[in-house]
């Protein structure tokens, strides 16, 4: 009778396993656009240098661009465009004449972007496979633009189900046990790093925030790239020799600081707190408050959704 218990008990725990799987392969990007969002498109025709203010102006990190001899989207323009820019035109005055065609036509990316009837789980797969944070949500039928999906959408829609769904065995084991995030190698600055510094640093490591780190080792602010965008609202870009101190004085008060998780904390207590802080990564750290890696929006959504899918095609084929 007991042998026959374990097997129930593991064919249970396989099926809640995928569970999240079968969430997001059941709903349809459409199911996550809001009734009413704020979509900014920008021609390719238009200056780099205007478009950067236009974002600040109408609070959003990302547009897609719109050129009208192909009567198509060509491309996103996003805040790492922004860094790529300042980091190879700094001083130069190419920058003030630089449109975002030209600049297409250098780093040309074609667009990736997904049909509103596409599963979720694409969506996930996509924004993942790509390395990309933000994936347009296009009607093939009209050609327009609906909405920009990202990470923080995906993981926050599927965390509002959780709670009406099993859960499975994988949330409440910790960081350590799982092994989940980066912890080798790990990028950071301090604060009196000059911005031009952590500018370079984000072009060349590909990475989304840099943990700024005391004398003692203390993380105690983060510099992500989100906040560079504060270079255009504040017309500092000219001036790249400050440091990330200076420039953080003038990010918004509803600053929070630097959102934390230990090694030994649940995946399901840390997608509570990624989910109500609203970053897009957690800083790990040890007693001494010292940086041990970094959990990221895409390190969850690869545990909760591609990795359990992977383990069940294996099964499958094995079969």
């Amino acid at each position: 009778r007991s042998r026959r218990l374990e097997v129930a008990d593991e064919t249970l725990e396989e099926s809640e396993s995928d569970i999240y799987v079968r969430f997001m392969r059941s709903h349809k990007c459409y199911d996550i656009v809001p009734t009413s969002s704020k979509l900014v498109v920008f021609d390719t025709t238009l200056q780099v240098k205007k478009a950067f203010f236009a974002l600040v102006a109408n609070g959003v990190r990302a547009a897609p661009l719109w050129e009208s001899k192909k009567q198509s989207f060509v491309g996103m323009l996003t805040i790492t465009d922004f860094i790529n820019i300042l980091h190879r035109y700094y001083k130069s005055p190419m920058f003030v004449f630089l449109c975002t065609e030209l600049y297409l036509q250098e780093t040309f990316k074609p667009l990736v972007n997904i049909s509103p009837d596409a599963s979720l789980f694409d969506a996930v797969y996509s924004l993942i496979k790509n390395k990309i944070h933000r994936l347009p949500v296009i009607d093939p039928v009209s050609g327009n633009a609906l909405y920009i999906l990202t990470h923080k959408r995906i993981l926050k829609f599927l965390q509002l189900f959780m709670s009406e769904m099993p859960k499975p065995a994988f949330m409440k084991k910790n960081l350590d046990e799982l092994g989940i995030g980066t912890y080798h190698n790990i990028a950071f600055i301090h604060p009196d790093t000059p911005i031009i510094k952590a500018l370079n640093i984000f072009v060349e490591r590909r990475i989304s925030a840099l943990p700024v780190v005391d004398e003692s080792g203390k993380v105690v602010d983060i510099y992500s790239k989100f906040d560079v965008i504060n270079l255009a609202a504040e017309k500092t870009y000219n001036n790249l020799d400050i440091t990330v101190t200076q420039a953080l004085q003038h990010r918004s008060q509803y600053f929070e600081g630097v959102v934390k998780c230990s090694m030994l904390e649940t995946l399901e207590t840390i997608v509570d707190r990624i989910v109500k802080a609203e970053v897009h990564r957690l800083v790990v750290v040890n007693e001494a408050d010292s940086i041990v890696g970094i959990i990221s929006l895409s390190d969850i959504l690869q545990a909760l959704v591609l990795t359990p899918a992977g383990a069940k095609q294996k099964e499958n084929e094995s079969e």
